[in-house]
C-alpha cells in the first residue's frame, strides 16, 4: 500500500522522517512543471516545503529531487520553499493541506513522490487528475 493511513503519517512525522505528496502539474505549456509538498520534522518543530520544479523527467528518470527548481529567480526554490511550520504533526498536515489543497490521504513516505511522478507519466501527463482518477489539488485562494 503506497498511501500512508492518517496514523502511519503522523507516526512517521513522530518518528523524525519526513512525508510527500505529489500535487500535480505546475507551470505552463510552454514551460511545464511539477509540484509536491512535503512535511519535514525540524528539531522542535515541523517545516512544510512546497516544491515547484521543472518537469524534466522521463520513463527512465524521475528523480524529483534532481529537478530544477520551475522559478529560477527565487532563491528559496532551490531546496523548496517554506510555506508553514507547525508545532505538532496533525497541525502540519493540516498546514499543508490548508496552503495546497493536498489530501489527508494521499500521503506517502520520503522518495516515494518519484513512484507517484512515474505514474504520472506512465498515464501521458493528465491535466486534470491523477492516474487513478482523482482530482489534482487546488490551493485554495488566499484571503
Amino acid at each position: 500500500m503506497r498511501y500512508l493511513t492518517e496514523s502511519f503519517a503522523l507516526g512517521a512525522l513522530r518518528r523524525g522522517r519526513p512525508i510527500e505528496q505529489f500535487l500535480g502539474p505546475a507551470g505552463s505549456p510552454e514551460r511545464p512543471g511539477i509540484r509536491y509538498i512535503e512535511v519535514r520534522p525540524a528539531k522542535t518543530h515541523y517545516e512544510i516545503y512546497l516544491h515547484t520544479l521543472e518537469d524534466v523527467g522521463h520513463e527512465t528518470f524521475g528523480d524529483v529531487v534532481e529537478f530544477p527548481p520551475l522559478n529560477t529567480d527565487d532563491d528559496e526554490e532551490e531546496f523548496g520553499r517554506l510555506v508553514a511550520t507547525r508545532d505538532d504533526p496533525l497541525g502540519a498536515l493540516a498546514a499543508a493541506e490548508d496552503v495546497t489543497g493536498a489530501g489527508r490521504g494521499r500521503w506517502v513516505n520520503a522518495g516515494l513522490v518519484q513512484a507517484e511522478y512515474f505514474d504520472y507519466v506512465m498515464a501521458g501527463r493528465p491535466a486534470n487528475n491523477s492516474p487513478d482518477g482523482h482530482p489534482w489539488p487546488v490551493a485554495p485562494p488566499k484571503g
